[in-house]
C-alpha cells in the first residue's frame, strides 16, 4: 500500500512466550495441583481455623457431655460465631507430633479422669464440709497455645477448675478441691507442672522441650522469669 503505515513483520528470532494456560498443561498431574496449591492465599490461615473449629467442637461436646449430631452442629456454629466476630490472636504451632508421647499423655488423662470422679464422689459422700484452695502455678513454657491447653485439661479434671490465667506471666489460677493443709498444695501444683510436662513432650518443640529442665527458670508466681 503507498501512503499507509505498513504492518511490522515479525521477527523469527523472537519466540512466542506461552500463555499460563499453556504453561499449566505442560506441567505434570502431580505438580499441577502442587503448583495450585501454592498459589492458594493464605492456606495456613484456612488450616488454622480448621483446626480452631475442631478444637472447640471438641470441648463443646465435652462440656455437653456427650457427643451427639446436634452438640456437633451447635458447637460448629459457635465455632463460626466466634472465629467471625470475637477472633482470637494467631497462635503459631512450632512444634511436632509425638505418637508415643500422645499415647502416654491420653492413657495419663483417662487415669486421672477416672481417679479424681471417684474422688469427687467420695468427698460429696463424706461427711462434713470440704476445704478449697487456690493454687498458683507459673508454667515453664509460656506461650499461649501451652497456656490454653494446659487451662482446658486441667478444667476437664473434676475437682480442678482455672479461675484465672495470666498471660504475660504464663501463671495459671486453679481452683483445687479437698486441700487438707500444704502437702495438698504442694501436690496440686506437681500435678499441673506433670500435665504440662506431659503436653510439651506430646506435642512441643525441641525449644519447649528444654524449658522443662529445672535450671530452665523457676516455677513459682513472681520468681524470675
Amino acid at each position: 500500500m503507498t501512503g499507509g503505515a505498513r504492518a511490522a513483520a515479525p521477527d523469527p528470532s523472537r519466540r512466542a512466550v506461552p500463555g499460563r494456560l499453556a504453561l499449566w498443561r505442560r506441567l505434570p498431574e502431580r505438580r499441577r495441583w502442587r503448583a495450585l496449591w501454592r498459589r492458594l492465599p493464605e492456606r495456613r490461615r484456612w488450616r488454622d481455623h480448621l483446626i480452631t473449629v475442631g478444637w472447640l467442637v471438641t470441648v463443646w461436646s465435652l462440656l455437653w457431655g456427650e457427643f451427639t449430631v446436634g452438640n456437633l452442629v451447635g458447637g460448629v456454629l459457635v465455632a463460626v460465631v466466634i472465629l467471625v466476630f470475637l477472633p482470637l490472636p494467631r497462635v503459631t504451632f512450632g512444634g511436632r507430633l509425638r505418637p508415643l508421647a500422645v499415647a502416654e499423655f491420653v492413657g495419663r488423662f483417662v487415669a486421672e479422669l477416672v481417679v479424681a470422679s471417684v474422688h469427687v464422689g467420695w468427698v460429696a459422700l463424706r461427711p462434713g464440709q470440704p476445704r478449697n484452695a487456690i493454687v498458683a502455678v507459673r508454667l515453664r513454657v509460656r506461650t499461649d497455645l501451652n497456656l490454653a491447653l494446659t487451662a482446658e485439661v486441667l478444667s476437664l479434671v473434676p475437682g480442678t477448675l482455672i479461675v484465672e490465667a495470666d498471660r504475660e506471666s504464663g501463671t495459671l489460677y486453679a481452683h483445687v478441691l479437698d486441700v487438707r493443709g500444704a502437702e495438698d498444695l504442694v501436690r496440686s501444683r506437681e500435678r499441673i507442672l506433670a500435665l504440662e510436662a506431659r503436653l510439651v513432650r506430646a506435642i512441643g518443640s525441641e525449644t519447649e522441650l528444654r524449658l522443662l529442665s529445672p535450671s530452665a527458670g523457676d516455677t513459682e508466681p513472681g520468681g524470675p522469669p
